[in-house]
């Protein structure tokens, strides 16, 4: 009957346990190495937005992003206002029901990124320059999209599900006691400097966008989600 020596294979199994943590690390660390543009792109919210804010300034150059002549008159009768909106107790705010986002809109007068990334974290923000809800032009919304595993704060998840809204889907904005309802009618994925199209837009009516990078994951692309404001 051969004996078996306690002493020598307890520190093996110890060393076995070594060996296998010193393997671990290794592989998370090639992996995070192989990956690192991409866990890079999660936590640069800043690069990205500051992308998305400086394309935006380039096209309003452009003629691109326009918002309503300076005039007092609204674009239709007062008829077809009285159609369009309806009175609201509700705060300045945006609301998306088929991906049950309910969110403050802010509205900013600068068009610098540092200033876009302090209210970001307070809600979508109104693009400084493009139309006012409810008026002819384009009125443009920004909000981050974070991953889904991403902890919900600094509304950082607002977008994050965009990608599910299709042609006839909803959105509300509720501006200085005011509800106006948009029909989503396209969605587009476009690369960082892409000037956004016009899509058919003319100066009787208000189109309504919603920016934000894309997919949460990398933000690698943007993703444009565009609504005309249609009757109650």
């Amino acid at each position: 009957m051969t004996d078996i020596n306690l002493e020598k294979s307890i520190p093996f199994k110890e060393e076995l346990k070594k060996f296998i943590k010193i393997f671990l690390f290794l592989s998370l660390i090639i992996l995070v190495a192989i990956n690192w543009q991409i866990i890079k792109g999660m936590f640069n919210y800043k690069a990205i937005y500051g992308e998305i804010i400086d394309s935006l300034k380039k096209e309003e150059e452009k003629g691109v992003v326009f918002k309503a002549p300076e005039t007092d008159e609204f674009p239709f009768t007062p008829l077809e206002k009285s159609s369009l909106t309806r009175f609201t107790e509700k705060p300045d705010s945006i609301e998306i029901p088929k991906i049950e986002v309910e969110t403050p809109l802010v509205f900013i007068e600068s068009k610098e990124n540092r200033d876009y990334q302090a209210v970001l974290k307070k809600g979508a923000v109104h693009y400084s320059g493009s139309a006012l809800p409810g008026e002819n032009g384009q009125t443009i919304v920004l909000g981050h999209s974070a991953p889904s595993f991403w902890p919900k704060k600094n509304y950082n998840w607002i977008f994050r599900r965009l990608d599910r809204l299709e042609a006839g889907d909803e959105i509300i904005i509720n501006y200085q006691n005011r509800q106006y309802r948009y029909l989503v009618y396209e969605k587009l994925f476009l690369n960082p400097g892409d000037e956004i199209p016009r899509g058919g837009l003319t100066n009787s009516e208000n189109v309504l966008f919603l920016i934000s990078c894309w997919p949460p994951e990398t933000g690698q692309k943007r993703i444009v989600v565009q609504s005309r404001l249609a009757q109650q």
